[in-house]
């Protein structure tokens, strides 16, 4: 009798632990709710990059694009900066990257940018994200948040899981 009791328990405790390797938590569900949904088309902005010199969002035209909200305050985006570099080194000759800065500080903006070796497009205009016309355009609320723009000038993803940009990013430059 000891003996089947212990079996079940041990079964039960299987079947749980299965459960729980295989429930990924949704962090869109939570913090990307009001992101632009796929098929949208991306807004245009115009910010300045850290030299003073104006990007325009009008000159992806065509591009695959990938957009990168962060801050160099916010610890998520530092732990996620290195998997954007990786991305962006791996896929630059078909997709091209642009960080969106939320800091207000440019020296620490500028220092981010190059502790993490960001050799792509970046663009701030030094204002809070609660202030920033860009992210009341794009429904930022929580950094990290990404995109993929399609050529088409339409998002393909809007996400705040680095994961599904990473999933996303392959099927889409296989």
């Amino acid at each position: 009798m000891m003996k089947k009791m212990l079996m079940a328990a041990l079964m039960l405790l299987s079947v749980v632990g299965m459960k729980a390797q295989t429930t990924a938590v949704d962090e869109d569900a939570q913090y990307a709710t009001e992101l632009l949904k796929t098929g949208t088309t991306a807004p245009d902005f115009s910010m300045k990059q850290p030299d003073g010199t104006m990007f325009r969002s009008s000159s992806l035209k065509g591009k695959l694009v990938v957009l990168d909200f962060w801050a160099s305050w916010c610890p998520d985006c530092r732990k996620d900066l290195p998997r954007i570099v990786k991305l962006w080194n791996e896929y630059k000759d078909r997709v091209t990257f642009v960080g969106i800065s939320f800091d207000t500080d440019k020296t620490n903006w500028t220092n981010a940018i190059r502790k993490y070796g960001l050799g792509y497009v970046n663009v701030s205009d030094l204002k809070k994200m609660r202030e920033s016309a860009v992210a009341k355009a794009y429904g930022v609320h929580w950094i990290p948040s990404t995109y993929i723009i399609g050529k088409d000038g339409k998002v393909i993803l809007g996400t705040v899981m680095i994961d599904k940009l990473e999933k996303t990013l392959s099927e889409l430059c296989k």
